[in-house]
């Protein structure tokens, strides 16, 4: 017999591609705790998916839009009434979309309230935030490129919020625009930060996240009704399983999505027809009703400081814990208390005539 035939399986795998295959096994190996089973504790998988999601869509999109005044309403249209199942590449976007804006949320206000992100984890919620504002710029430079009326008009009431920031709005104002009033350049400039600028920072923030967790560890939470042989399980294959089961859930309920609820098409943007009613999409409902309730500067100024606060939350709870011994349950009463601001805020501009 060849000393070929008696190669181990695997073994010219392993010489084409010269990796540490001990440490892959080892690391697929590694013991996951047992609360990761439920999809409350491992939502920071879900929002990946739907990014992915958006990845494929989104390309297969560009392929046919065209991001200029003339051309943008034009191919948003074909794409829904022309392309073969475009309406359902579209529809797919939007729904993994707003999907995900729900998903990096929930996984924020699950963090918070279960404390994941005290010492040592403080650096890895900043950039959660980070993650959940680079979602929300997606969002909005997606639904702008539409170049529909509602769009057309939403995007110039948030470019007028980034004027009124102190200081540097004049500057952040006229680069979104590109002059002076939305236009060609707007869209332009929207495009190239829909799928290139902020495709680039989410796969940063995404890297960086996922490196601190993989430092850190993840957090253990002590279930006294789990046996203590139960309390860790494999990553592979059962953690993986469990994600890829999850994944197939998300599809179809996106395609359930994509079939009763398409992505619909207003009337073509009109610069020189105001509607009537200007409405965002709902993820800026929060911000749209206290623009309504407040000024234009007073309105940018609360979100800048409550932004602020979330953002260095961890730092400020440990701050007010070390020297005014501030007890973990004002921290929850808080969390309470602001998520259910944003919710009535929210609500209360969704009904809004």
């Amino acid at each position: 017999m060849s000393s070929s035939s008696k190669e181990r399986p695997g073994s010219r795998l392993e010489a084409l591609f010269p990796l540490d295959w001990d440490l892959i096994r080892h690391a697929g190996a590694e013991p996951v705790p047992h609360h990761l089973k439920k999809w409350w504790f491992c939502l920071g998988g879900t929002p990946f998916y739907l990014f992915v999601v958006q990845v494929v869509t989104g390309i297969a999109l560009t392929f046919y839009y065209v991001p200029t005044p003339e051309g943008a309403y034009q191919s948003v249209a074909a794409i829904t009434h022309e392309v073969r199942f475009g309406w359902y590449i579209r529809s797919l976007h939007k729904w993994s979309g707003n999907l995900m804006i729900v998903a990096v949320f929930l996984h924020m206000l699950r963090v918070y309230f279960t404390g994941a992100y005290r010492q040592p984890r403080q650096l890895n919620w900043c950039i959660g935030i980070s993650l959940l504002v680079t979602t929300l710029a997606f969002g909005f430079t997606g639904y702008s490129l539409i170049y529909e009326q509602l769009s057309f008009w939403g995007a110039t009431v948030a470019c007028n919020l980034a004027e009124a920031v102190p200081l540097v709005g004049s500057h952040i104002g006229y680069f979104l625009r590109g002059g002076p009033e939305i236009g060609e350049n707007t869209l332009t400039r929207f495009f190239i930060l829909h799928i290139g600028v902020l495709p680039t920072v989410m796969f940063f923030l995404l890297g960086l996240h996922v490196f601190l967790i993989r430092s850190h560890g993840v957090t253990e939470f002590e279930d006294e009704a789990v046996p203590e042989e139960k309390r860790f399980f494999r990553f592979f294959p059962d953690h993986v399983t469990t994600e890829l089961l999850i994944g197939v859930l998300l599809m179809y309920i996106l395609t359930l999505l994509a079939l009763i609820f398409p992505a619909g098409l207003g009337a073509p943007a009109d610069p020189t027809q105001t509607p009537p009613h200007i409405k965002p999409e709902w993820y800026f409902y929060f911000n749209f009703r206290l623009l309504k309730l407040t000024s234009l500067k007073m309105s940018v100024l609360l979100t800048m400081a409550i932004g602020a606060v979330v953002f260095f939350w961890p730092f400020i709870e440990g701050f007010l814990a070390r020297w005014l011994k501030m007890p973990e349950w004002v921290s929850v009463l808080l969390g309470v208390i602001g998520f259910l601001g944003f919710l009535v805020l929210t609500v209360w501009e969704s009904f809004a005539v």
